[in-house]
């Protein structure tokens, strides 16, 4: 029989530690405050499980607390920033109503980078004012609207990152809209097709490894320049099964990765893993399609909060 490596100190030995705050539990003494996408609430929660701010507008996808200050969110039909005394700046609303946004990123020259899926799927870049100043056409092999495409992010390069579910594909793109990589995730060793190991979020890392979740394949892997896996968790090696539907997900500074349960309807909503795949965090009060780790103990992470 084969042996899980459970949550390394055992889930067991997680449910005697004593509730940190508010959902937050650890072995290692870890808390975090932080900004959450959800279904049911989307603002942000603070070290001590209180709620710092509340967007009053639930089912979220994407969102960052920006260098500013300012809280930039993507739901399916709209895209808002709002400043610190809780004002709306920015708002950019779907052309179309079969239209959906997936995912909204603050770039470095101070546009706003968003997914549209629809008839004609896209990014689109904005400037400050909401005005269109780029469009890049996509290729997600599908007409479902809703699994086109995810968590898009723009390269140092100038090329764009982009999940597509349906074709168990990331794609990297010119601003032409040309194809110029792709990393296949119907890994014939998880099982194929079959699996659903559709790619929800994948992030390019400074190491040049681009970590990506497989939703319904309940995975996290993370690829080499080749597309070769060199590092994945599944449920095989927990107890008590934490990814179901993973969603979003975050690299910290210090090499861990903090994983959004989505698909999780009880228990643990976000956890955190070590390099070495030992559950070090976890929280359990609002699920979470997409998140962003705020703090540490007190501490900013280091890093500008869109790496």
């Amino acid at each position: 029989m084969k042996m899980k490596s459970t949550l390394k100190v055992g889930l067991i030995s997680f449910l005697l530690i004593p509730l940190l705050l508010a959902g937050q539990q650890s072995p290692s003494s870890i808390s975090h405050s932080f900004f959450i996408a959800g279904p049911q609430f989307t603002g942000i929660i603070g070290e001590a499980g209180e709620v710092v701010w509340d967007s009053k507008k639930p089912s979220a996808r994407d969102g960052y607390v920006l260098k500013n200050g300012n809280i930039l969110i993507c739901w399916a039909d709209e895209v808002r920033e709002y400043n610190k005394k809780g004002e709306v700046i920015l708002n950019y609303k779907r052309s179309e109503e079969d239209m959906e946004f997936g995912t909204a990123v603050r770039l470095s020259n101070g546009n706003t980078m968003i997914t549209e899926s629809g008839t004609h799927p896209r990014i689109v870049e904005i400037n400050k004012k909401g005005e269109e100043v780029k469009s890049i056409p996509l290729q997600p092999e599908t007409d479902n609207v809703h699994m086109q495409t995810r968590m898009a992010r723009k390269l140092k390069n100038g090329n764009y990152l982009v999940p597509h579910l349906l074709a168990f594909a990331v794609k990297e793109y010119q601003p032409d809209g040309t194809i110029i990589n792709t990393f296949k995730t119907d890994f014939a060793e998880f099982g194929g097709r079959k699996a659903e190991t559709w790619p929800f979020t994948a992030i390019r890392m400074k190491n040049g490894n681009t970590l990506v979740t497989l939703t319904h394949g309940n995975r996290v892997v993370e690829l080499d320049a080749k597309g070769e896996i060199i590092w994945q968790i599944d449920n095989s090696i927990f107890e008590g099964d934490p990814l179901v539907d993973p969603c979003g997900a975050q690299r910290l500074p210090n090499g861990n990765t903090v994983i959004a349960s989505y698909g999780a309807q009880k228990g643990i909503k976000l956890f955190e893993v070590d390099k070495n795949k030992n559950i070090v965090w976890i929280y359990k009060d609002h699920r979470a399609h997409h998140f962003q780790i705020l703090t540490t103990n007190g501490k900013p992470l280091k890093g500008a909060p869109l790496k």
